[in-house]
């Protein structure tokens, strides 16, 4: 009997679980190893002392207090945490039990505890219901955590008829921080802007990042349409504020869409819905301002929703087609090439330009489709001109979306193979946000294609993010003048600098210049004096159908020369 005692006290010294038991005078009879070394003390030396004097007089009380239930009743009672502080002053997470120790006639005459320390459990579980709740890069709530305040504010206010607003946030012009600085920058810009954000709003308010340059906001009380107001236009003034970052020289505000409850919506779904909505209308008012919801949204939604329907089986059913404007060479007065410019014929409407449209493909992910399309029509008819023996340049212009999701270089192959268009009498069109984002990468792509002999240029230059850095390394032979730059070069100095300015760079870096938007003879003119290479324009024609494009290819000697 003694040898399996003390067996089985060696079993329970080693036992991960602190585990003691005290009489009906509140005595310490037992304690085991790990209990000991939990509260710092000996075990042997305190058998015997009152639970007060081994614990503290505060946890003795409480540990008092339940065993006396217990001796009461004589029935365990059910797992319960509590928090205590060790020896060392750390404070540690118990899950505790307390059962009665009964003699053989069934009295009770002890209460055991053993408590199971789940301190790191603990801690590992708020840590992962935080990740849950919150965005990782700003440690903001997160779209989940977003909903269950939103929950608990419509509780709220059905009891009390308070009214709250949800602000959508999205920045303008965030793309040009990634695309100049990198995406680190773009994360430590988004941070940065968190941090702002953070310290504008009250501590009963809730801001929450939702993805990308996406932050939403609850305004926890709202008394009136004007409160609201005021709220937005401070986040915007915050914006502002925080969008000189590191020294860039770049510029950001943001948009903000507001939907009010109840009237904007009965539950959380609906509200972020409808603040979408609104935030759209505010980013195409040109951004920095903010928009109320209004009943009207929900039909342009409908409507953009049916237009994308539109659009897919226009593709289907080949209704888009390409017009052409004619490029001229200054110093000879030749016509050199043709713009393609996309137009869709669409049922009902007749011939509609790319402004109803584009910005549609573009959001729902049919304008790498349609880019494909366009660039093997063009060059499909541009070998037809050349087996016409008009051998005239095609320029086409590339989609941001389509040059980052396909490889340029071997579709542009693809194509003048499929056509067996000569490779120097295609010219590829692309923004100056296309050339500075993932600058080595698309370097190396513009190059294969220079390799090919496809000509390159940068489209509307100057109104961009470019710094000369991009424009001496980068692989391109044309910049195009905005027409913007043109329209008032004979009535305005600064204009005319500008032009002048882009001219010299480009002649300095062996690079041709295109001037687009000619209009007048006087623009022509000065262009020519300026030392523009070649120029487009309605001065020399609109785009045209290509049919009509031949015709007007055709006679451009007799007619230059008349002119």
């Amino acid at each position: 009997m003694r040898d399996s005692r003390e067996r089985l006290a060696q079993v329970i010294d080693t036992l991960p679980v602190a585990i003691c038991a005290a009489g009906t005078d509140g005595n310490l009879i037992f304690v085991n190893a790990f209990k000991a070394e939990l509260f710092g003390f000996e075990a042997d030396k305190k058998i015997g002392q009152s639970l007060q004097d081994v614990f503290g007089a505060e946890n003795g009380e409480s540990t008092m207090a339940l065993n006396r239930m217990v001796f009461e009743t004589g029935k365990a009672l059910p797992p319960f945490e509590e928090e205590i502080v060790d020896a060392r002053g750390d404070v540690r997470v118990l899950l505790t039990t307390k059962s009665p120790l009964k003699n053989l006639t069934g009295q009770v005459t002890a209460v055991l505890t053993s408590a199971l320390d789940i301190t790191t459990r603990k801690a590992t579980e708020g840590h992962l219901r935080h990740l849950a709740h919150h965005d990782p890069l700003t440690d903001l709530p997160n779209r989940t955590l977003l909903h269950e305040r939103m929950r608990r504010l419509i509780a709220r206010s059905r009891r009390g008829d308070q009214p709250f607003a949800l602000h959508m946030l999205d920045l303008d012009g965030f793309k040009a921080v990634n695309d100049v600085l990198g995406h680190s920058a773009g994360d430590r810009f988004i941070r940065h802007v968190g941090d702002r954000l953070r310290q504008a709003i009250r501590a009963q308010d809730t801001l929450a990042r939702l993805g990308g340059d996406e932050f939403a906001i609850l305004q926890a009380q709202v008394t009136s349409g004007e409160d609201a107001a005021e709220f937005a236009r401070r986040i915007l003034d915050v914006v502002a504020e925080a969008s000189d970052f590191e020294n860039s020289g770049l510029r950001t505000s943001a948009s903000i869409g507001i939907a009010i409850h109840p009237d904007d919506g009965l539950d959380g779904e609906d509200l972020l819905k409808n603040a979408d909505l609104a935030m759209y209308r505010a980013k195409g008012e040109q951004g920095n301002a903010f928009c109320f919801y209004a009943a009207d949204m929900q039909m342009r939604a409908r409507n953009d929703a049916l237009l994308d329907g539109e659009l897919r089986r226009a593709l289907e059913n080949d209704e888009f087609l390409l017009y052409y404007q004619p490029q001229i060479d200054m110093r000879s007065g030749d016509i050199i090439g043709a713009e393609a410019l996309l137009r869709w014929n669409r049922p009902g409407n007749g011939i509609v330009g790319p402004g109803v449209f584009l910005t549609r493909c573009e959001e729902n992910g049919l304008i790498i489709p349609l880019n494909e399309w366009v660039l093997r029509e063009a060059c499909r008819e541009a070998r037809g001109w050349q087996d016409m023996g008009l051998p005239l340049r095609v320029s086409v212009n590339l989609s941001p979306v389509q040059f980052r999701k396909r490889n340029m270089p071997d579709l542009v192959k693809s194509v003048l193979q499929e056509s067996g268009l000569t490779p120097e009498l295609l010219d590829l069109e692309l923004t100056e946000s296309i050339v500075v984002r993932d600058f080595d990468a698309v370097a190396a792509d513009l190059q294969q294609m220079l390799d090919m002999g496809v000509h390159v240029s940068i489209d509307d230059f100057g109104t961009g993010y470019s710094s000369l850095s991009y424009v001496k390394n980068f692989p391109v032979d044309r910049l195009k003048v905005d027409q913007s730059f043109v329209r008032n070069l004979t009535q305005d100095s600064n204009d005319a600098a500008i032009v002048r300015a882009i001219v010299t760079l480009g002649h300095s870096l062996g690079l041709k210049v295109v001037a687009e938007g000619v209009e007048t003879p006087e623009q022509l003119a000065r262009l020519r004096d300026e030392g523009c290479d070649e120029a487009q324009g309605y001065y020399f024609g609109r785009p045209v159908p290509a049919w009509d494009f031949i015709a007007l290819a055709a006679q451009w000697p007799q007619l230059a020369a008349s002119a």
